[in-house]
C-alpha cells in the first residue's frame, strides 16, 4: 500500500511539474508580462516545452538502465503524453495566433515556411505513438510495438530540424538541444547500452 501511495505521489508530482509552465505562461499573458506579442510568446515557449519533454521522455530508458529505478519507467508514458499535449498546443497556438484561424492563409504559409510541414509530420508521429502507448495497443501490436515506438528518435530528429529552421539566425540554443539529443541517441548504441548497467555496478561499489 505504501509503495502504491509513493508511485501515486510521484505521478501527481510529474503532472504538476508538466502543468506548471503552462500556468506560468498563461499568467504572464494575463498580466501583460509576455511582451508585445503574447501569441508568439506562447507559440515559442510551448514549442520549446514540447522539445524539452521529448528529450526528458527519451532519456528515461537509459536512466532506468543506469539506475534500475522503476520510477523512470513508470512515468515514461505519462511524459510521452505530455509531450503530445504540448506539441498539440503548439500547433493550436500557431493556428490561432499566426493564422487567426484563417485556413486560406495556410497554403502560402507552407510555401514561405516549409518547416511547418516538418513540424506537422512530427506531430502526427507523436499522435501515433500516443495512441499506441496503452496496454490494448501493445497487446494488439505484439512484437511490432517496440519497432514502432523506436520512431520516437526519428521524431526527435524532425523536431530538431523544425527548430533549426525557425532559429537558424541564432544557433547557440539549438546547439545545446542538439548536443543533448546526440547524447541520448548515443546511449541507444549497443556498446553504450550494454555498458550502462556496468556503470551502475561500478558506482555502487565506489
Amino acid at each position: 500500500m505504501a509503495t502504491q501511495r509513493t508511485w501515486l505521489l510521484w505521478r501527481v508530482s510529474v503532472f504538476l511539474a508538466a502543468l506548471a509552465p503552462l500556468v506560468f505562461w498563461g499568467w504572464q499573458v494575463a498580466n501583460n508580462a509576455a511582451g508585445p506579442e503574447p501569441g508568439r510568446y506562447l507559440l515559442l515557449n510551448i514549442g520549446i516545452g514540447a522539445l524539452w519533454l521529448l528529450l526528458f521522455t527519451l532519456s528515461l530508458t537509459p536512466l532506468t538502465k543506469l539506475t534500475r529505478w522503476k520510477g523512470f519507467a513508470l512515468i515514461r508514458r505519462q511524459l510521452g503524453l505530455w509531450t503530445l499535449a504540448y506539441a498539440t498546443l503548439h500547433m493550436l497556438s500557431y493556428a490561432l495566433f499566426i493564422l487567426g484561424l484563417n485556413w486560406a492563409l495556410l497554403g502560402s504559409e507552407l510555401v514561405k515556411r516549409p518547416y511547418i510541414v516538418v513540424g506537422m509530420i512530427a506531430l502526427i508521429g507523436l499522435a501515433v505513438l500516443g495512441a499506441t502507448s496503452n496496454r490494448w495497443a501493445m497487446k494488439r501490436l505484439g512484437k511490432r510495438w517496440k519497432p514502432l515506438h523506436k520512431f520516437s528518435y526519428a521524431i526527435l530528429g524532425l523536431v530538431l530540424l523544425h527548430f533549426f529552421w525557425v532559429v537558424r539566425a541564432d544557433m547557440q540554443e539549438w546547439a545545446i538541444y542538439a548536443a543533448i539529443a546526440a547524447l541520448i541517441m548515443a546511449t541507444r548504441l549497443p556498446p553504450v547500452s550494454r555498458a550502462l548497467p556496468k556503470l551502475r555496478y561500478r558506482f555502487s561499489r565506489a
